[in-house]
């Protein structure tokens, strides 16, 4: 293979994770970028509305915007998957629950119990009594409500409280099907699990073919399907990582092949595998730690708080209904809340990591208690 410029993944993924010990910070970049990415691209919707979203989306802009989720559920999937081989089953499950749950509960938590009442256009009592009240707190369980009584009813993106919600089960279902793939073996096979993702490739595209999206995806963010297929992708080149060359050439023909991708009715299902490579590439580059990650993973406050923030910012009137007004002040106060989640929150959550490691020690005595009984029934 040609030897990557200075700077970039030298020979295979393995030697660039070897030459970062592991930590390359590439990924915490990505992290930040990504969020903050997510935040920009919804400007859009929450100063205008839908219809101009359609058509922003129906554009050349769509290869720039529809790549930011894949982005992530490919970093997502490389990343965990080394957790899981590093931990047990259980212990990979807490330690994901530790992660996701905490964060979020606070969020939808301060969503339901201040934001909804500082700005509802209902009697505080009505308010509390609405049933939808009650379900906004099941988007904890990854059942998801986006709606809150009398909340953002005149926005041009009216009702919605959170809509970046919707990305939360399909990311709970790659956690799942991660969790499946090692129970039946797929996990330790890299080709089987690089076929059984294509099939899912396949059947998945059929399955939007026949269902009669006739625009092929076009004018719209890329399918939850898409996502999760991504999450494999990462999964499946962190278990090729001794096999799979780190070349810039074809991270640029990836990156390439995305963009014309995604400009293709139904293109969305032929992206994850360059969606996956391009984040991996640029995710095990290594520069200097600066500006927000030198204090910390701000990644999933932002991801959490900025559609929230971003609709308040639109709800003030009006004059707040354009895009860079809508960035100039929800971003500042975006960081500013994912900065508090992840002192107050999801750093003394994770924390609590060492105590998640004696789940292996329960699976280990519920195995010895569990060998006899087999024994005993053969």
């Amino acid at each position: 293979m040609t030897a990557a410029p200075k700077g970039f993944p030298p020979l295979t993924l393995s030697d660039a994770m070897r030459a970062s010990d592991g930590r390359s910070t590439g990924f915490d970049y990505l992290r930040v970028g990504l969020a903050l990415s997510v935040v920009c691209s919804h400007s859009v919707v929450t100063s205008y509305g839908t219809d101009l979203q359609s058509q922003f989306l129906a554009g050349p802009w769509r290869s720039l915007v529809g790549v930011i989720l894949p982005m992530f559920f490919a970093l997502s999937g490389f990343l965990v998957a080394g957790s899981l081989q590093r931990n047990t089953l259980p212990t990979f499950l807490g330690l994901r629950v530790l992660r996701i749950m905490p964060a979020l509960a606070v969020e939808i938590g301060l969503s339901a119990l201040l934001l909804g009442p500082l700005l509802t256009r209902l009697p505080i009592a009505e308010y509390f009594a609405d049933t939808r009240f009650f379900s906004y707190f099941l988007n904890i369980t990854g059942d998801i409500h986006y709606f809150l009584p009398g909340v953002f009813d005149t926005n041009p993106f009216p009702f919605y409280v959170n809509a970046q919600l919707w990305t939360v089960p399909f990311e709970l279902e790659c956690y799942v099907l991660l969790a499946i793939t090692g129970i039946v073996g797929i996990y330790r096979n890299p080709g089987l699990l690089v076929f059984a993702t294509i099939v899912l490739h396949f059947a998945w595209a059929g399955h939007a073919i026949l269902a009669g999206h006739t625009d092929g995806g076009l004018g719209s963010t890329v399918p939850g399907n898409v996502l999760a297929l991504s999450f494999l992708a990462g999964v499946s080149f962190y278990l090729l990582r001794d096999r799979v060359s780190a070349d810039w050439r074809l991270c640029m023909g990836a990156a390439a092949l995305t963009a014309i991708a995604l400009q293709v009715p139904f293109g969305d299902y032929l992206i994850p595998f360059p969606v996956a490579y391009l984040t991996v590439c640029l995710g095990l580059l290594n520069p200097r730690k600066r500006f927000l990650l030198r204090w910390g993973d701000y990644s999933y406050g932002i991801f959490l708080y900025g559609f929230p923030i971003q609709q308040f910012v639109t709800g003030l009137g009006p004059g707040f209904h354009n895009w860079a007004i809508n960035l100039a002040l929800a971003v500042p106060l975006t960081v500013a809340f994912a900065a508090l989640s992840w002192v107050t929150v999801e750093r003394p959550a994770l924390s609590l990591r060492r105590y998640v490691s004696r789940l292996d020690v329960l699976s280990c005595l519920t195995a010895r208690l569990v060998a006899p009984l087999k024994g005993s029934r053969v």
